[in-house]
């Protein structure tokens, strides 16, 4: 796993993320660490601490894997902020770019909406950018009901149980 992971790391570094602007669990990971090889005590400590941080803020985060391949995250926000109410919402995912446009991120969406009930998270809001067709389309197909666009970011309810 770690290796796959690490992997998937560079292909996000590769389109650009890591930088201070980006938010996400793969920018945070950039910064921190960049592209360095982790060994594995490095990388249990990693997934460790970043466990204890998720807790700590109120989220439940969950890999996708395929046997030792690392396909991509999913974040619950339990009790999302103004900001994230207003992009981001409770729940947001990444599918690393090589495994995208296999329904990865259905899956995993589809996956966490029960995890998500049983966190009495229903409906769920998700958001996209909306020139994101693709997370359109996922956000769609879980059910997600388009309530609002605000400027280019659009905002969907998704029942989760």
């Amino acid at each position: 796993m770690r290796v796959s992971f690490l992997e998937a790391m560079a292909e996000f570094r590769a389109e650009g993320r890591g930088g201070l602007a980006d938010g996400s669990l793969e920018g945070d990971f950039l910064r921190a660490y960049g592209l360095r090889p982790l060994d594995g005590a490095e990388f249990a400590a990693y997934v460790a601490a970043e466990l204890r941080r998720a807790e700590g803020e109120g989220r439940t985060v969950l890999w996708y894997v395929e046997g030792d391949a690392y396909l991509g995250r999913l974040s619950i926000r339990h009790q999302p902020g103004a900001r994230e109410l207003r992009r981001g919402g409770h729940i947001g995912y990444n599918v690393r770019p090589s495994a995208r446009g296999h329904g990865h991120a259905t899956a995993i969406l589809r996956a966490a909406l029960p995890v998500a009930h049983a966190l009495g998270i229903d409906p769920a809001l998700l958001t996209c950018d909306a020139g994101n067709a693709a997370s359109r389309r996922v956000i769609e197909r879980c059910g997600g009901v388009l309530a609002e666009r605000d400027g280019e970011v659009l905002r969907y309810w998704v029942r989760t149980g």
